[in-house]
């Protein structure tokens, strides 16, 4: 959650949630965690002051750009003597496989009846948190 926030640093809560297909309570109540901590705040929209836009604190900088460098060192480590080649078609593969997956689901949801997967992605639809 705090690396997502630190990449669209500033963004709606709501739309937080959107983003990451959550409730607005469970994203709420994720914020209020990271806020108490002291990673992150929230500030009225200047705008529309019913919208709080949060936004990662120094601290949560200083905290995200130590544990990046930890990832990119175990990320190497796991991609040892993989070619390039063989991981973007890996990852293309389970794009695809999300995809597929996402394509029944909403298949499913719509009508209770299965059909075959897709192999032409279509854009997913974001579900608006009630």
């Amino acid at each position: 959650m705090l690396a997502f926030i630190s990449r669209k640093d500033g963004l709606p809560q709501v739309q937080l949630a959107n983003e990451l297909d959550v409730g607005k309570v469970a994203v709420g109540a994720l914020i209020d965690r990271l806020e108490s901590s002291g990673f992150v705040v929230r500030h009225p929209d200047p705008v529309d002051r019913r919208v709080k836009r949060v936004f990662v604190t120094k601290q949560a900088k200083g905290f995200l750009e130590r544990i990046r460098k930890e990832t990119d060192k175990f990320n190497a480590s796991i991609a040892k003597g993989i070619d390039r080649k063989e991981l973007e078609a890996a990852s293309h593969a389970l794009l695809a496989m999300k995809r597929n997956l996402l394509a029944l689901s909403d298949v499913n949801a719509s009508n209770g009846t299965k059909e075959e997967p897709v192999t032409k992605p279509k854009p997913r639809r974001r579900r608006r948190a009630a």
